[in-house]
């Protein structure tokens, strides 16, 4: 067995990544929170109906995150061999797991929000040019 150079250390340490890197990269794909969103609030949904609830994604973007969440195990597709056929889609119990960080992340987006809004509004108040006395007047 040999002894690690300082090289291989530091090799070592460069090559360690995040652990939250890969789900984190798979929830920042385009739409993928919103299809995850409607799909734990609305449950089990047909492709049309999904597309409806996800309003101004194509076709072709919304196939292509299904697939992608679907060969993740995060998305299940459930197909009926129906005529037309019938196609389902719904979250595996691995994407369930993920219930309690989106509600977290939901709390904290509505609460940056809030505070980005009344900071905006601070900024315009202290922007905006103090009236004039004879303009005050004016409107007496």
């Amino acid at each position: 067995m040999s002894t690690p150079t300082p090289a291989t250390q530091t090799q070592a340490k460069e090559s360690v990544t995040c652990p939250m890197d890969f789900i984190l990269r798979m929830l920042m794909g385009p739409w993928t929170t919103y299809i995850l969103y409607n799909l734990r609030t609305h449950g089990p949904q047909r492709f049309g109906e999904l597309k409806r609830r996800v309003s101004g994604i194509s076709a072709k973007m919304l196939t292509e995150r299904l697939r992608t969440l679907e060969g993740a195990a995060l998305v299940k597709r459930d197909y009926e061999a129906t005529i037309p056929p019938k196609v389902t889609y719904s979250l595996t119990r691995r994407g369930g797991e993920l219930d309690e960080v989106m509600d977290r992340l939901a709390e904290i987006a509505v609460r940056w929000e809030a505070e980005d809004a009344a900071q905006r509004a601070a900024r315009a108040a202290e922007a905006k040019p103090p009236e004039k006395m004879g303009e005050l007047r004016a409107a007496d």
